[in-house]
């Protein structure tokens, strides 16, 4: 076994076969080219953790590539340096030199770097006359130049294993937030299925994920939660089915007729004689507080034995509805309202506002019209101050509305009445 003089340690540091082994190997490695020492230093902190070197040793390692004059590391040149514990501290930010020691050491067992010790253990250089270098003792970096491409096939692994890990937490974020949606918004809405078995099933899940898992456990994870997932699509996607109509020719469930026109131009007609002269106003007179329930509150009734005329669900021109509450423009998420879409999406916002619970809120839209719902939300908004429970108050209409008890016209007339006589007061 060929190997250099001096290969060995100074004093009572200890030798391996190990060691000399790796020595040997080294020099007999063919020079491949030379590598910029910072981009291999930046490679080894990627890489730390798989060379089993610690970050205060690599802060080391960059004191001792710091004391090498060039940009590069040739492998076919010696490449020592010799610099004293008192400079290395100093490039070190200040380390100990007793801890200086303890990663100079760390640094020769991972192999990174090589010690060539002089006979008396001091680092030095002797030169020839014409000022080159004859001899030097101190430590070799000619392993990194050597280990260059396995350095970087190290670093590009770790970054590969980085952005799977990543990718594996989004896709498990992802999946959370879907199935605890999905569930919360079936146990809401009350549809059939076993949900709460499967709410239990999502929350074990998750009390068994560590705080901060590996990747095998994240794949573990992974797969539970898209089974999860997998199972909650399977019966939204069966309620689905189950809700949509059947294609028997001698059923007329396709042909459904519906009497409320959807579109806000075709469900917006001139006011007529008998509404304009209505003067009852079912939300009671500035400074009377409203009950939900008992009689003489003003809502208009039909006579008995008649059903209201279906002109009664039809929605009022949104610029009259506008003009009797314009308090609703402040709710719309645009800033004002344009046409019926702007006034539903201000009237959802009255709504949480208001504290109307969103099945409330779904009732009366199948009842009276998603229109003309919103529209007795701004009539609602506009004289909130004088009711003591608006969500009581809409079930309460939305029950009248059913049975054919109340009519719209005359909640809006009286509220434009009432703001144009505000009007002509402040004027």
């Amino acid at each position: 076994m060929d190997v250099n003089v001096g290969a060995t340690p100074f004093g009572r540091r200890p030798m391996s076969l190990a060691l000399l082994t790796a020595q040997v190997k080294i020099e007999q490695t063919e020079p491949k080219g030379s590598v910029d020492k910072w981009k291999l230093f930046r490679s080894l902190c990627q890489a730390k953790d798989k060379l089993g070197v610690s970050d205060r040793a690599l802060a080391v390692l960059n004191a001792l590539l710091s004391f090498h004059p060039k940009a590069d590391l040739d492998a076919s040149e010696a490449l020592v340096v010799f610099p004293s514990n008192a400079q290395l501290s100093l490039r070190a930010h200040g380390m100990a030199e007793q801890t200086i020691r303890r990663h100079l050491a760390a640094l020769v067992a991972t192999g990174l770097v090589i010690r060539r010790d002089s006979p008396n253990g001091k680092r030095y250089v002797r030169r020839n006359r014409s000022g080159s270098i004859a001899e030097a003792y101190g430590f070799c970096l000619r392993p990194l130049a050597v280990r260059a491409s396995e350095i970087e096939g190290l670093a590009r692994e770790v970054d590969a294993e980085r952005l799977t890990f990543l990718r594996l937490k989004e896709k498990l974020s992802l999946l959370r937030r879907d199935i605890g949606k999905l569930i919360e918004s079936a146990l809401e809405e009350r549809l059939p299925g076993h949900w709460e078995e499967m709410h239990a099933a999502f929350l074990n899940a998750l009390q068994d994920f560590p705080r901060r898992p590996t990747q095998v456990e994240l794949e573990f994870a992974l797969d539970k939660l898209s089974t999860i997932h997998a199972d909650t699509l399977k019966q939204l996607n069966d309620l689905e089915k189950g809700k949509k109509p059947s294609g028997n020719a001698h059923q007329i469930e396709r042909h459904i007729q519906n009497s409320q026109s959807e579109s806000p131009i075709e469900s917006e007609p001139p006011l007529e004689a008998e509404q304009l002269s209505v003067t009852t106003f079912p939300l009671g007179t500035p400074g009377e507080n409203i009950s939900v329930s008992g009689e003489g509150d003003g809502i208009p009734s039909c006579e008995e034995g008649k059903t209201p005329a279906k002109s009664s669900f039809k929605s009022f021109p949104l610029s009259v509805v506008l003009k009797a509450c314009p308090t609703i423009s402040h709710y719309s998420p645009a800033g004002r309202i344009s046409n019926w879409r702007d006034l539903m999406s201000a009237a959802v916002v009255a709504r949480m506002t208001l504290g109307v619970s969103s099945s409330a809120y779904r009732e009366a839209c199948a009842i009276m019209g998603p229109e003309n719902t919103a529209t007795v939300m701004a009539c609602v908004l506009e004289r909130g101050e004088h009711i003591n429970s608006p969500g009581g108050y809409l079930r309460d209409l939305t029950r009248r509305s059913e049975r054919g008890e109340f009519a719209i016209g005359p909640m809006v007339m009286a509220l434009l009445r009432a703001n144009g006589a505000s009007d002509r007061q402040a004027s």
